[in-house]
């Protein structure tokens, strides 16, 4: 009979010295990054404002939920091309459902410690973040090669070697 008891003494022991997110999740969550057009310079800085990535698009990569005892991190995504608009797109981070098991498994050292510190307590919103980038007024009247686009031009603003080509319909 002492012997049942030591286990679960030693269980309970076990049990309240874990946290159930560091265990069941993780604290660094994978994202993808796409634009539309691909290719675009990206950067990552977090809440504090320290680069995270630099890189081009299509990027995967591994980003910390937390930013500190308590704390949630958030990202900020920057897309950068020649001939189209930058764009800006924020990253957070959520309460990861398995913090709460810290209720039932993991006790009060996972509940208020465990969790919290390494940053298991928060999960990313999104694992995949895409931006459609539009062209700037000063971009290039042309199409990149591979790419089909439609201008609509007048009659007086064609150069002389196209009008001869015209046709009347």
């Amino acid at each position: 009979m002492k012997s049942i008891y030591k286990i679960v003494w030693l269980a309970a022991i076990v049990a309240s010295s874990s946290g159930c997110a560091s265990i069941v999740s993780k604290s660094n969550w994978p994202v993808t990054i796409h634009s539309d057009p691909s290719g675009a310079n990206i950067n990552i800085i977090n809440r504090k404002g320290v680069e995270v990535y630099s890189g081009r698009t299509p990027a995967t990569m591994k980003l910390k939920s937390g930013s500190g005892f308590f704390a949630k991190e958030s990202y900020t995504v920057s897309f950068k091309m020649d001939g189209f608009q930058d764009k800006k797109v924020t990253l957070e981070c959520k309460l990861n459902g398995w913090y709460i098991g810290n209720v039932v498994f993991g006790g009060l050292l996972g509940f208020l410690i465990i969790d919290p510190a390494t940053g298991a307590m928060y999960k990313l919103e999104n694992d995949f973040v895409e931006a459609r980038m539009d062209r700037t007024d000063n971009a290039t009247t042309m199409a990149p090669a591979g790419e089909h686009s439609l201008k609509i031009l007048s009659k007086d603003d064609l150069p002389a070697e196209w009008a001869k080509h015209l046709v009347k319909l």
